[in-house]
C-alpha cells in the first residue's frame, strides 16, 4: 500500500505556449496525472496539483517571429488554447499559472539570487554563436544543424529530438541561424555556470534511492552520470524572458530550464493567495511528510531529475521529488506525431468534433498509454474501443439494468439487500486499481475497472432477470439490486479515469446529493431499497464508421497541407455568410502603375453592367502591358475604399503557387462579364 505521506504536491509538465497541446501531450503527462490527482483526492489525502504554461522558451519568439507579432502576443493567445483545452478534458489542475506572471519572475529571481549569493555558479567567459545579420547571440533552438550522433540535419543546438540526445550548439555539425539562415560565428560573452559536477555524489544517490522508478527514468539519469556531469549555463543572451537579477548581466535572461521548473514553486504560491486551503504554501515544497511527484514526458526526464534536483540541493530548502513517472512517446496512425507537418490530434479541435466524448478519448489513451514503451493511436482503434468497450460492455450494461428497473418496479431500487458474494468481489477489484494507480500503472488500474462491467453483464446474462420477473419477482428484485450496487461503485472506482462519466451515472442513479469516496467504494448498499431512480440515458453512443473515415482523410490532409507549405484553411463560415459575397467576371481594360506605390496597379475593370477602378497590389508580379484584356474574377460587393487616393471598388481574385508567386484564377472562354461565379 501507500507510503503515508502528510500531503501530496503533484506536477505536470509545463507546456511550450507556442502552439496547442495534441494527444501526446495529453497521453504523456496530464491525463496520467489527472487520474493519479483524482485517486488522491476520492481517498482524502491533501494534494496540490500544479501546472501552467512555459511562456520564456526559445520556441515562443520563434512563433512570435513567424507570425509576425509580440512574444506576449504569443503566449497569451496560447495559454488560453491549451488552458481551455485542460478543463475541456477534464484535466483538474488546482491552478494552471504562466510563467509571464510578476510571481514567478519575482520568484525565478530570488531563487537565482541565492544560489549567486551562496557562490554557487561559476562565471565564464565562453564563445557562443552570433548572427551577425541579425545582430544577436543564438539561443540553443535558434541553431539548427547536424546531429553528431544520428545525422538528423534537423538537430537543435540544446537537443536532437530524432534521438534524444542533448547537445551543445557547438556540436553540431554545419549549424545555421534559425532566423536568418546564415552560418553563425563564434563570439565570447559571459554566462552564469551551474557546476553538475560538485552535486555528481549526491545525484547519484539520489537516483539509486529509487529502485522503484521506471527503467526509462533510471537507465537515462544513470548514462547521463555514467558519463560524469559538466556545468551548464544558467542564464542565455535574450531579451524574452526573466532577467538576470545581477549587476552586469544586462541583455540576459534566465535559462529556460532553470526558469521552467521554478513555475512549480511560483504556481503554488500563487495557489496560496487565490486558495485558502492551500494558504501555506511552503509546507507543499518543504516539508518531508509531503510526496513531490513530477508526470513528464521521457524528453524531460534528465531536466527534472538532474538538473532540477540539483538546483534544489545548491537552493537547500526544498524536497526532492519522490517519483518521476515519465511516459514514452505517443505515435499517431504508424507515424510520430509531428507539429511542423500537423501531424497530430490537437486537443481544442477535439473536443469541438467530438463534444460530450472527452472520456472516451480520455479511456482510449489510457487503455494505450505509452507507460513503458512508444504506443500508437489510431481512429480505427479509438473507435473499436468506443463502440466494443465503452458502449457495448460499459453502456449496454448501464442501459439495461435501468431499463429493466423502471419496466419490472417503476424506477425504484428493489427492496432487497442482494447478494452476499458481490461486496467481496468489488472490494478485491478496488484493492488491485489502488495498488495499480499507487504504482503508476494506469492501463492495468483501467483494465480491472472495465472488470466490474463485466462482472455485472456477466450477473445479468446468467440470471436472466427479464425472464424471471413472473415467476419469480423477488429473484429478478435482487438481481437488479446487485446490478444498480455495480454501477454505483463503478461510479466511484471510475471517477479518476472518466469523470464526466461518473457524473452521468450518478445522476442516473439520482444520487447527486450524495458525495462518496474511494473508501465507500465496494459497499452492497450505496443505492438504497425504494430508492427513485432517474431515467436511462445513453452513456455512449456508437462511432460510425464515415467519422472515423473523416477524421483519417483530414488527418491526411492537413499533413500534405504541411508539407507542400500550404496555408491551413481559415475559420469555417456559414453557407449564408458565404451568398453574401457577390463574385463576378470582368476583364481588364486599362492598368497603369500607382505613382509613389511600387506594389500598386490601378486597373479598368469591365464588368458587364459598369467600368470600375480597383486598385491591386500586384505590381511586383506584372506589367501593365500584360493585364490587358485579361479576364478575371472580381469580388464586386467589397466596400469601397480609398488607397494613395484612388477609390478602389472591388478586389481582384488571385491565387499564390507553391514558388508563392500570384496567379489569376482562371474562368472559363464561355463566361460573359458580369457572369456570378458560385
Amino acid at each position: 500500500m501507500m507510503k503515508e505521506f502528510k500531503r501530496f504536491t503533484v506536477t505536470s509538465a509545463l507546456p511550450y505556449t507556442n502552439g496547442p497541446v495534441h494527444i501526446g501531450h495529453i497521453a504523456g503527462a496530464y491525463l496520467p496525472a489527472d487520474i493519479y490527482v483524482r485517486y488522491l483526492r476520492s481517498n482524502g489525502k491533501d494534494v496540490a496539483f500544479i501546472c501552467g504554461s512555459d511562456e520564456h522558451g526559445v520556441p515562443i519568439t520563434i512563433k512570435a517571429q513567424t507570425e509576425q507579432v509580440s512574444p506576449q502576443e504569443v503566449v497569451d493567445k496560447y495559454h488560453k488554447i491549451i488552458g481551455d483545452s485542460f478543463k475541456d478534458l477534464g484535466i483538474s489542475f488546482d491552478i494552471f499559472s504562466r510563467t509571464t506572471n510578476k510571481i514567478h519572475h519575482e520568484t525565478a529571481s530570488a531563487f537565482f539570487k541565492t544560489l549567486y549569493d551562496s557562490n554557487v555558479f561559476e562565471e565564464r567567459e565562453t564563445e557562443q554563436y552570433y548572427d551577425e545579420q541579425a545582430g544577436k547571440y543564438l539561443a540553443d533552438r535558434y541553431i539548427v544543424g547536424t546531429c553528431p550522433k544520428c545525422a538528423n540535419d534537423k538537430a537543435y543546438g540544446d537537443q536532437c529530438e530524432k534521438c534524444g540526445s542533448t547537445l551543445d550548439p557547438t556540436d553540431l555539425i554545419n549549424p545555421v541561424s534559425a532566423i536568418t539562415g546564415t552560418k553563425p560565428i563564434l563570439r565570447k560573452t559571459k554566462n552564469w555556470y551551474l557546476p553538475l559536477d560538485k552535486w555528481q555524489e549526491k545525484l547519484e544517490h539520489y537516483i539509486e534511492s529509487h529502485p522503484e522508478w521506471k527503467s526509462n527514468v533510471l537507465g537515462q539519469c544513470r548514462s547521463w552520470l555514467k558519463d560524469g556531469l559538466q556545468g551548464r549555463a544558467m542564464t542565455r543572451d535574450m531579451e524574452w524572458g526573466v532577467k538576470v537579477p545581477v549587476v552586469g548581466a544586462e541583455g540576459k535572461v534566465l535559462y529556460v530550464w532553470f526558469d521552467a521548473p521554478i513555475g512549480y514553486i511560483s504556481a503554488t504560491k500563487e495557489l496560496s493567495l487565490q486558495n485558502e486551503k492551500f494558504k501555506d504554501w511552503e509546507k507543499y515544497w518543504k516539508d518531508e511528510e509531503t510526496k513531490l511527484v513530477h508526470f513528464i514526458g521521457k524528453d524531460n526526464i534528465v531536466f527534472h531529475c538532474i538538473i532540477f534536483p540539483a538546483m534544489l540541493m545548491a537552493h537547500g530548502d526544498y524536497i526532492l521529488a519522490d517519483a518521476v513517472p515519465a511516459n514514452e512517446f505517443l505515435n499517431l496512425e504508424g507515424d510520430k506525431i509531428s507539429t511542423s507537418r500537423n501531424w497530430a490530434i490537437w486537443a481544442n479541435e477535439y473536443v469541438v468534433n467530438f463534444p460530450d466524448k472527452q472520456d472516451v478519448l480520455r479511456y482510449v489513451l489510457t487503455s494505450i498509454a505509452p507507460e513503458t514503451k512508444d504506443s500508437e493511436f489510431t481512429w480505427k482503434d479509438f473507435q473499436a474501443r468506443n463502440n466494443n468497450e465503452l458502449a457495448s460492455i460499459l453502456g449496454n450494461f448501464v442501459n439495461r439494468v435501468m431499463v429493466l428497473t423502471h419496466k419490472f418496479f417503476d424506477g425504484k431500487v428493489p427492496d432487497s439487500t442482494g447478494c452476499s458474494d458481490l461486496e467481496e468481489t468489488i472490494t478485491q477489484q478496488k484493492n488491485t486499481i489502488s495498488t495499480s494507480i499507487e504504482s503508476f500503472r494506469f492501463r492495468e488500474a483501467q483494465a480491472e475497472l472495465m472488470n466490474i462491467a463485466r462482472v455485472g453483464n456477466k450477473l445479468l446474462t446468467e440470471k436472466e432477470p427479464w425472464k424471471t420477473f413472473k415467476e419469480n419477482p423477488k429473484e429478478t428484485g435482487t438481481v437488479l439490486y446487485d446490478c444498480l450496487q455495480i454501477i454505483a461503485n463503478f461510479a466511484i472506482l471510475c471517477e479518476p479515469f472518466m469523470p464526466f462519466t461518473s457524473k452521468k451515472l450518478i445522476k442516473q442513479l439520482n444520487l447527486e446529493s450524495i458525495s462518496w469516496s474511494w473508501v465507500d467504494a465496494g459497499r452492497q448498499d450505496l443505492v438504497p431499497a425504494n430508492h427513485v431512480l432517474n431515467a436511462s440515458e445513453i452513456l455512449f453512443e456508437r462511432i460510425e464508421d464515415k467519422i472515423i473515415d473523416y477524421e483519417i482523410e483530414k488527418l491526411h490532409a492537413s499533413k500534405n497541407i504541411a508539407l507542400n507549405n500550404v496555408p491551413p484553411p481559415k475559420e469555417e463560415i456559414s453557407y449564408e455568410s458565404f451568398e453574401k459575397m457577390d463574385i463576378r467576371t470582368g476583364v481588364i481594360l486599362e492598368a497603369k502603375k500607382v505613382e509613389k506605390a511600387d506594389k500598386l496597379l490601378e486597373l479598368k475593370v469591365d464588368l458587364g453592367f459598369e467600368i470600375r477602378t480597383v486598385v491591386s497590389g500586384i505590381a511586383a508580379y506584372f506589367k501593365p502591358e500584360e493585364l490587358l484584356n485579361k479576364k478575371v474574377s472580381v469580388l464586386v460587393n467589397l466596400a469601397p475604399r480609398k488607397i494613395r487616393g484612388i477609390e478602389s471598388k472591388g478586389m481582384i481574385l488571385l491565387a499564390e503557387n507553391k514558388d508563392g508567386r500570384l496567379i489569376f484564377v482562371n474562368n472559363e472562354d464561355e463566361s460573359s462579364l458580369g457572369s456570378i461565379i458560385k
